[in-house]
């Protein structure tokens, strides 16, 4: 299945969407089982004892899984589903390989916030990713709404640059600090309202399953689940092939190594359809 077998939006002016506000809803939604499956397989590894879970300052809520698709085969299943792989090489204008993968989890009244930052940031200054030319798919396990936290984007914003980056000698090589609510590389709290005050914010709100894309450099945040609904955020990380970093030093499990073109491939399990 690619993205011209599915009755749609033409990736020319899901493209267009995407380069002119850095982020853009797709409108594709896979079904219900497959994401229970993926549930299913979240909350297997959410209850390992791995250095990939990382857990809430009370050390005993998980906050994030990273690298899955490195041990899973499901999610390793996800991260080649063809439409998935066409919509990210038309994205990011090439082959592309998977950079990072993480699911962030908000359990109910217990997930805390993340503060203004971008992606780029910790790509560029921690792993020595050349240019912002990757993407990010944002696929919810739960519904998102006003109050389970959900990622609110400042539209435009990634073509602004880098914003608030610490000098080097305040830098850690600590990636817990690239993993928790006490980001590294955080934009101001003042910076970002002058810029929604401009620009406006929006949040990514759907029903579970949805897809979501938004660019490395856009600024972005998400509030406390001040809510009964845990909100579990799927995120896959393609990186164009020849914007790979030289040497990376962080965990592969944050810094894919591999960057062998993702083949595209169906799986029977992980289905599909126009939203």
């Amino acid at each position: 299945m690619t993205v011209s077998t599915l009755v749609g939006t033409p990736l020319t002016e899901l493209k267009s969407a995407y380069d002119k506000h850095g982020h853009c809803p797709l409108p594709y939604r896979f079904t219900e089982d497959s994401v229970e499956l993926l549930r299913r397989r979240v909350a297997r590894i959410s209850a390992q004892v791995r250095p990939e879970v990382v857990h809430e300052k009370d050390k005993d809520t998980v906050r994030a899984i990273h690298g899955c698709h490195e041990f899973d085969d499901v999610c390793r299943a996800l991260v080649s589903h063809p439409v998935l792989v066409e919509l990210a090489e038309t994205l990011t204008g090439g082959p592309v390989y998977v950079y990072q993968f993480k699911v962030n989890l908000k359990q109910a009244r217990e997930g805390t916030a993340w503060p203004w930052h971008q992606d780029y940031a910790f790509w560029s200054e921690e792993d020595g990713m050349p240019r912002p030319d990757a993407v990010n798919f944002a696929l919810p396990l739960d519904d998102v709404h006003e109050e389970n936290g959900p990622l609110m984007v400042i539209p435009g914003s990634h073509d602004l640059g880098l914003f608030d980056l610490p000098d080097r000698s305040e830098r850690t090589s600590d990636w817990r600090k690239h993993v928790s609510n006490d980001l590294a590389y955080t934009v101001s709290t003042e910076r970002a309202e002058r810029m929604f005050e401009e620009r406006g914010k929006v949040p990514i709100l759907g029903g579970a399953g949805s897809l979501h894309a938004f660019h490395p450099s856009i600024v972005h945040s998400s509030s406390s689940n001040r809510s009964a609904d845990r909100r579990a955020l799927l995120l896959i990380t393609y990186n164009a092939v020849n914007n790979a970093p030289a040497n990376p030093t962080r965990p592969r499990f944050l810094v894919g190594r591999d960057t062998t073109p993702v083949v595209a491939r169906d799986d029977e399990r992980l289905v599909l359809e126009t939203a």
